[in-house]
């Protein structure tokens, strides 16, 4: 089953519960070109639609020019699957006295409920409702290139980073101070997470290596060696005597920290591994035997499941300890990411925007495919009772059961958003134009 979802869209279309399609609804800046406004989607210049919420100038006038009698106002649009597209526009007409923005709709459309730093906005006609969060910060002197990853530590005090540049920086969550940097690897790092203590962190890099590093004074305590091709992501097991990596090579392997050893070739694909996940099984779920006594260093792999999104378009799903396999679904395209929602549920996004919703019980056919646009889905994290999803056009939101709408994380322009991290009610996002944003659901 396919589901047309909307980037502004009602929860309950992007989820499990129901997969009734729904109109797609933008907001934008017109871009004055040969005399004619450009429209183009929400995820290109909420920034900019929340400037006169914000009282500034969008973070992407250097690419888009403005007239200045428009900082005003913003383009709407609303595009129902197979129907002519609803045009709108939304007009502020002051200050309040609460300091609050009174911005109105055109006809057809409708703004539910404003502050500083969120508007909800609706199209009744088609039943659709969004709400976009403009970030709460934004930290741009982490790095000065695009940043390919990151993580926030379990206590949320510390962030790391990685960048196309080589480096993987350590920072103050609160407010991007630099605290350390970590420096080992060569060419690119890929892929960077904190281990459950929050005191220490695991990377993987082009150089085929996995390190595991101090979070307090910087240095490599472990380097793995074995992998033959770049190592793309990473998963660790339980507390993190052992971790996964999928590479390049083809092959997910299983590590013992503590003796700097690898454990074992979990898989071998014969295509690039670029997202891994680990997840509980449910009880329901017959894992398999394991061919052979696993070893003593083997430290929580007991009832896991090992989730392994391929370049060849292949989701392969094993037992962790057992090595058996659970199923090899089939996708529309390369599979660049993944993530357990439960015992047997997962998600898994690929190259051409379409995310796969599986159960591991019946896996042949998807629970639903959800897809908003072409663009590769990047990343994919659990969240409370729904999901958070980063796409490669900029686009970045938020699905959750409770919410009769979908929350679109702004700011981003049309840079893709690599990854997303999250702690108690904070999110945090990394993009290609080299900004950490830190959104606040608070603000909403």
């Amino acid at each position: 089953m396919s589901t047309a979802v909307p980037r502004c869209s009602a929860a309950k279309s992007c989820l499990p519960w129901t997969t009734a399609g729904q109109a797609l609804l933008s907001l934008g800046f017109p871009r004055w070109a040969e005399k004619k406004p450009y429209y183009y989607n929400t995820r290109c210049v909420i920034g900019g639609t929340l400037a006169f919420i914000e009282d500034h100038l969008p973070l992407q006038e250097h690419k888009f020019r403005i007239k200045k009698k428009d900082e005003g106002e913003a383009w709407l649009s609303c595009h129902p699957p197979g129907k002519p597209t609803l045009y709108g526009s939304l007009t502020c007409q002051g200050i309040g006295l609460d300091g609050i923005p009174e911005v109105t709709a055109s006809e057809g459309f409708i703004v539910n409920e404003i502050n500083k730093k969120s508007i909800h906005v609706s199209c009744p006609k088609e039943n659709v409702s969004s709400k976009f969060l403009a970030p709460y910060t934004t930290f741009s002197r982490i790095h000065t290139k695009s940043i390919t990853c990151l993580d926030i530590s379990s206590g949320g005090g510390l962030g790391v980073s990685s960048g196309t540049d080589g480096s993987m920086k350590i920072w103050q969550a609160s407010n991007g101070e630099l605290r350390r940097v970590l420096e080992g690897h060569v060419f690119d790092v890929n892929c960077c997470r904190f281990f459950p203590s929050g005191l220490v962190v695991l990377s993987g890099g082009m150089d085929a290596q996995l390190k595991i590093w101090s979070a307090e004074d910087a240095s490599c305590v472990v380097t793995f060696k074995g992998h033959k091709g770049g190592i793309l992501d990473t998963a660790i097991v339980d507390r993190g005597k052992n971790v996964v990596s999928g590479s390049r090579d083809g092959t997910a392997r299983l590590w013992d920290c503590g003796r700097s050893a690898c454990l074992g070739v979990l898989a071998d694909c014969g295509s690039s591994i670029n997202g891994v996940a680990v997840g509980a099984a449910d009880n329901s779920i017959n894992l398999g035997s394991p061919e052979q006594m696993p070893s003593e260093r083997e430290v929580g792999t007991e009832s896991k499941m090992l989730l392994l999104a391929r370049e060849d378009k292949k989701l392969q799903c094993l037992g962790l300890q057992s090595r058996q396999p659970l199923f090899l679904f089939i996708g529309s395209d390369a599979f660049n990411c993944c993530t357990f929602l439960s015992g047997f549920l997962l998600l898994a996004g690929t190259q051409d925007g379409n995310i796969y919703q599986l159960d591991v019980r019946s896996p042949r056919t998807p629970v639903q495919v959800i897809h908003r646009s072409g663009a590769p889905v990047m990343s994919l994290l659990s969240f409370r009772d729904g999901f958070i999803a980063s796409q490669g056009d900029g686009s970045c939101f938020i699905v959750q059961q409770d919410l009769d709408y979908v929350i679109e994380l702004t700011g981003a322009d049309c840079d893709p958003v690599y990854k997303v991290a999250t702690w108690e009610k904070q999110i945090y996002t990394c993009c290609r134009d080299g900004l950490v944003r830190r959104y606040q659901l608070s603000d909403l």
